[in-house]
């Protein structure tokens, strides 16, 4: 299967997505983090396709909230352009999770020491050494940023955080409950139909979450509330569920973050 996402005109994320599926290392790597989480902890999946649900909710998010006039951290800070920050928030969506297959726990460190050489070498020869430079570190500190109680210091670094969070489906929770692994966690993903991304009526970002179960708030209010809460982008995104199932309507039918 190979990593998409809608490049547009954007010729520099044309070229890094080409890299990527070219990058024989890198695709191994994502089949160790499901050697580890998935087959070794019953754990839900961290590979490629959560890598590709994260790196097209995160490109997603920085174009909406760039077309409702927000500006990008790296065009402030460094004078770089939207297109930049697209390749930062994919590079970093596709690196986040190295670190799992080393180890679940502080793998947020470990992605670090693994994505640091991996990011310069895919940045290599397309931009100057300067730029490369700050493109690296931008993407280190979204990976970095990408643990709930990490604080983000960048709209790009936020918007990998919560992209994280959003992948959620009751279809990507099903290997720890089909496992048998019954709580909170794996009840609570099963209940999660739906997910969109469309523009809000009094935020950027509307995050549209439908449920066939009430248990489902826990990811929302438990798991989205806390990445999102600690997240760059907070004052931009408002989230709203929906309980559609029959037997539920009488107990909550609606509910906002």
């Amino acid at each position: 299967m190979k990593f998409r996402v809608p490049v547009r005109q954007n010729q520099v994320l044309r070229q890094i997505v080409e890299r990527i599926n070219r990058d024989q290392e890198l695709l191994q790597l994502w089949r160790c983090i499901n050697v580890n989480s998935v087959d070794r902890l019953n754990f839900t999946d961290h590979g490629q396709v959560h890598i590709k649900i994260v790196a097209n909710m995160a490109l997603k998010l920085v174009r909406m909230l760039a077309d409702a006039g927000v500006e990008m951290s790296v065009v402030t800070d460094y004078g770089l352009t939207q297109e930049d920050a697209e390749v930062i928030v994919v590079l970093a969506a596709c690196l986040h999770d190295l670190g799992i297959s080393v180890h679940r726990d502080n793998h947020e460190a470990y992605s670090i020491s693994l994505a640091n050489p991996k990011a310069r070498e895919l940045l290599d020869g397309v931009y100057s050494v300067p730029q490369s430079t700050i493109m690296a570190s931008e993407v280190l500190h979204a990976i970095s940023a990408h643990h709930w109680d990490q604080s983000c210091l960048t709209i790009e670094a936020g918007a990998v955080k919560v992209a994280d969070a959003l992948d959620m489906t009751r279809g990507r929770s099903r290997i720890p409950f089909e496992a048998g692994v019954t709580n909170i966690h794996s009840v609570s993903a099963a209940a999660i139909d739906k997910v969109k991304l469309l523009p809000g009526q009094e935020k950027p970002v509307r995050v549209e979450i439908t449920m066939s179960n009430s248990a489902g708030i826990f990811q929302v209010d438990e798991l989205l509330k806390r990445k999102l809460s600690n997240s760059s982008i907070a004052p931009y995104v408002e989230v709203i569920a929906h309980i559609e199932g029959e037997a539920e309507k009488r107990l909550i039918e609606f509910y906002a973050l």
